[in-house]
């Protein structure tokens, strides 16, 4: 992964949608982002801990669908900022229901799969 030279935030985000290409790898990412941004907003309400539980939840969600789901290896590793900026724009676009258009955009195809 980390031999990977990406020229520009666009070009990684193809890479990126294409290493999400199951619909469950999506959910579960978004999911995850979900734990982390409550977590974000809850802790000072709740404990500062929230501050550490929420990435280490965050992560440990997105990255059991890389291994378990989609079978590869999380973009984290290579790229951190760029895969945080994308998983965003991923969230984003899932909660707003573009998703599949971008990845049709991307020239990729949805794969179906029941979650």
């Amino acid at each position: 992964m980390g031999s990977m030279n990406f020229r520009s935030l666009d070009e990684f985000w193809a890479f990126y949608v294409g290493q999400h290409s199951k619909p469950a790898t999506r959910r579960l990412h978004c999911a995850g982002t979900m734990v982390a941004l409550l977590c974000l907003l809850l802790f000072p309400l709740v404990s500062r801990w929230l501050l550490l539980a929420g990435p280490v939840a965050g992560y440990a969600i997105a990255w059991y669908s890389h291994f378990f789901v989609e079978g590869n290896v999380p973009a984290t590793f290579g790229h951190p900022l760029w895969s945080l900026l994308c998983d965003l724009r991923m969230f984003f676009l899932v909660l707003t229901g573009q998703m599949d258009k971008e990845i049709k955009r991307l020239g990729k195809r949805p794969v179906l799969q029941a979650f």
